[in-house]
């Protein structure tokens, strides 16, 4: 399930519902023009072994088609020693939903609610939020349930996300599956009530579920900002460098998860992301309040975040109401 194009094919024979695309992996520029005019433009080209918005690229018309498909499995390759590419309908700004599952070596799976992934930039996750704003408990059944049977299908085991495309109709699409556990895990630990790294070491132990999909219980709201190590002002470029001068926030529902410290030199080698910002609240606009007290408490001196960037993402008039899509950023970003 970690090679998102074998996971397509495994989850169109198990009966989920999967975004319009291709059957079988991308293996020359004949395969993906007829592919791509068996979809419809437009398409998006995406790497197999892909992960953190590499190896993708959206494509309009047939004339950007192959330099594109050239340009991600270039990527793929660098990044992930991989270049095989597979090809979707590009969906104009649906919601990007995922459901968080555990799964044990004995045949019981649950599924934790949901969570909303769709505030990114270059298909990389910028903030997260759980319970999605508009979710329903009937749409919630439906999604966690179809999550749950393409888990049954391949014999999943493990702590493990399946992600949807949701789109304004509220018609869901499976989208790929991470076979791990997710940088936004603590937003579900906080709304549910349950430790997922605790559960996944019991698993590995060979302990059962301790629980069943009816003790599940979805409390209050929660809402993890990514901290990054970049300059929002430069096109977001990467801000090495040491650390002069830290404050983290603190307080009742407030949990930051990061390495940093004073003195801390952030090489230029890896991801940009330093800290997790993550706050719980008994509703949504209580868990909003406390990020804005959060992100404004939050102090990294010497480098260059996005702290205040977060902070006016939580500002915008369509986050608060709810109503963002995936094109959020796009839409707002000067």
């Amino acid at each position: 399930m970690g090679n998102k194009s074998n996971a397509r094919s495994m989850m169109i024979e198990a009966g989920v519902p999967v975004v319009p695309g291709s059957k079988e992996p991308i293996l020359s520029d004949e395969e993906a023009l007829k592919n791509a005019k068996d979809i419809g433009y437009p398409v998006m080209i995406k790497a197999s072994a892909g992960g953190g918005g590499r190896g993708i690229r959206i494509v309009r018309n047939e004339e950007e088609l192959l330099s594109s498909l050239n340009t991600a499995k270039t990527e793929a390759k660098a990044a992930f020693g991989d270049d095989t590419m597979y090809m979707e309908k590009y969906l104009e700004n649906p919601r990007h939903v995922e459901i968080q599952i555990l799964a044990d070596n004995y045949g019981n799976i649950v599924y934790l609610g949901e969570r909303d992934c769709s505030i990114q930039r270059r298909n990389q996750k910028v903030l997260e939020e759980a319970p999605c704003p508009i979710m329903t408990p009937e749409l919630r059944k439906k999604m966690g349930e179809a999550a749950i049977k393409g888990a049954k299908f391949v014999g999943y085991k493990n702590a493990g996300t399946i992600e949807f495309l949701l789109d304004k109709n509220n018609n869901f699409y499976f989208m790929e599956m991470n076979t791990r556990i997710q940088v936004e895990h603590p937003i579900t630990e906080f709304v549910t009530g349950i430790d997922l790294i605790k559960e996944q070491i019991k698993i590995a132990s060979g302990e059962k579920l301790s629980f069943t999909q009816e003790d599940i219980e979805i409390k209050g709201n929660a809402i993890e900002c990514r901290i990054n190590a970049e300059d929002p002002e430069k096109d977001f470029r990467p801000s090495p460098g040491k650390i002069d001068g830290l404050f983290v926030p603190g307080g009742l529902g407030v949990r930051v998860d990061s390495l940093l410290y004073d003195g801390y030199k952030i090489p230029p080698n890896y991801d940009s992301m330093v800290a997790k910002l993550v706050v719980y609240g008994k509703n949504r606009e209580e868990a909003i309040n406390k990020m804005r007290r959060a992100l404004g408490e939050f102090l990294i001196g010497g480098i260059k975040t996005n702290i205040d960037y977060q902070f006016n993402i939580i500002n915008n008039n369509e986050f608060i109401k709810g109503s963002y899509d995936t094109g959020f950023i796009a839409r707002n970003h000067k």
